[in-house]
């Protein structure tokens, strides 16, 4: 079983690629949502990925804990999606959870799972530092977190303007 990594900045086109992945996989498809709708904008964002996956998939709502439902709830023969990395990464944060321990669960569970997973993750390192120290302990906890899930996956792509680079395969 394979796990695949997509990265990339905010609209570029990553839950695309990835939702386009697992429907080319097969029909038993799982989404691992980690948003949580703490505003109407975030539920209306929330509604349109909901209405742009049709049909389907069966949904696990996971905002803080990843690596239970990979180990009990995946049923023999789903593909995994979970999106998106970076929200789980802040819902950690702000619940002042064991990043680490956390991370290290995930990345434990990823590599004996077996299912085929596709993360998605931003990367957020690529522009300006952030002002604030909670924002810089976030990018930072980001590309820690970015690092370690691409070392555990068998393909890392990166997605600029909707179109998926390979850095890893």
């Amino acid at each position: 079983m394979a796990i695949t990594l997509i990265l990339g900045g905010a609209r570029s086109g990553k839950s695309r690629r990835a939702q386009a992945l697992a429907e080319a996989a097969g029909p038993a498809r799982v989404y691992m949502a980690t948003a949580e709708a703490l505003d109407s904008e975030m539920a209306d964002r929330i509604a349109r990925h909901q209405q742009e996956r049709g049909e389907g998939w069966r949904t696990i709502e996971a905002r803080l804990d990843l690596a239970f439902p990979l180990e009990k709830e995946i049923r023999p023969g789903e593909i995994v999606l979970v999106d998106c990395l970076t929200l789980w990464l802040s819902n950690l944060m702000h619940h002042e959870r064991d990043v680490e321990a956390e991370v290290q669960a995930l990345c434990e569970r990823l590599q004996c799972t077996g299912h085929d997973i596709i993360l998605v993750s931003n990367e957020v390192g690529l522009g300006l530092v952030p002002e604030t120290p909670l924002g810089r302990a976030f990018r930072d906890a980001q590309g820690r977190l970015n690092q370690q899930l691409a070392e555990v996956s068998d393909r890392v792509e990166f997605i600029a303007a909707g179109l998926p680079l390979t850095l890893k395969d």
